[in-house]
């Protein structure tokens, strides 16, 4: 998109949401200054993590009021390497996206199934891709739409700031719609269900799950638009380069230890590669 991918509105705005998930101390952690496996992190004894909610499956709230999501086990097991508890932090996108959170020291790292792009490169760093991704359009079933090019006429849902929009309004002039922006993957979805826009485009991860619970919704089309999610960090700097570096190490052995496809699995019904409507 998540350039999306993704996500947001509401400057400024940063909600604690309280997510702390008691991991065991499988590393050192100084909590009085803040180091961890000599990482300083912004919160002593905490990986403190940025991200836009919701953004389902990738990171929402639970009935129980905790921040779950498959993004959220990925850095879990960062957290638990470094040996520190999580907190995360709900906050504008383009806060995130800007590099704005890591300048105002509010995190250690940024979540949300983020889309690596050069022009966000130039302000964060990014972790390796987990996380492969092409942009899909969610229908009404029974609408008759394939396509864009059966959007003539009619508006279209994008998220602000997100690869998806960027995608659909390179396109609108050509197809002829309209494109209706919303602050978040929540509130383009439930248009399409309630007949605001006669379809929407996003990331596949949130549009095949909304799917698997809206029977009444599918995805027409999909785009493959090479795109690749990556955990961000703050550029140009020596102590979240270390950070990030560990960060690649936890994903690279997830992947070969099988348990980045038992998360993967977990949240989306299958392994990678297999994601189909």
């Amino acid at each position: 998109m998540k350039s999306s991918v993704k996500h947001r509105l509401s400057l400024g705005a940063a909600l604690c949401i309280g997510a702390l998930f008691a991991l065991p101390a499988t590393g050192f952690a100084n909590t009085k200054n803040n180091v961890a496996h000599g990482i300083h992190l912004v919160n002593a004894g905490k990986l403190t993590i940025c991200t836009h909610l919701p953004y389902k499956p990738f990171e929402f709230i639970n009935k129980d009021g905790k921040v779950v999501g498959f993004d959220v086990d990925i850095l879990n097991l960062l957290a638990k390497k470094l040996g520190v508890k999580e907190k995360v932090i709900s906050i504008d996108w383009n806060q995130i996206t800007s590099g704005a959170v890591f300048a105002a020291r509010k995190c250690d790292v940024a979540m949300g199934g983020e889309t690596i792009t050069k022009k966000r490169a130039q302000v964060v760093l990014f972790s390796d891709p987990y996380f492969d991704a092409t942009q899909v359009l969610l229908v009404k079933k029974g609408s008759g739409i394939s396509g864009l090019a059966d959007l003539k006429g009619k508006r279209l849902g994008v998220q602000t700031d997100t690869t998806g929009q960027i995608y659909a309004d390179k396109r609108a002039s050509k197809y002829g719609y309209t494109t209706v922006i919303f602050s978040d993957v929540a509130l383009e979805t439930s248009a399409v269900s309630a007949g605001a826009v006669a379809a929407a485009i996003n990331d596949n991860g949130p549009m095949y799950q909304y799917v698997q619970s809206h029977p009444k919704t599918k995805v027409a089309a999909e785009f493959h638009t090479g795109e690749h999610y990556g955990f961000a960090v703050k550029k140009h700097s020596a102590n979240a380069k270390k950070l990030v570096g560990v960060l690649n190490k936890v994903i690279a052995k997830a992947k070969k230890d099988g348990e980045y496809n038992r998360i993967f699995k977990k949240w989306f019904g299958q392994i990678p590669g297999q994601i189909n409507q």
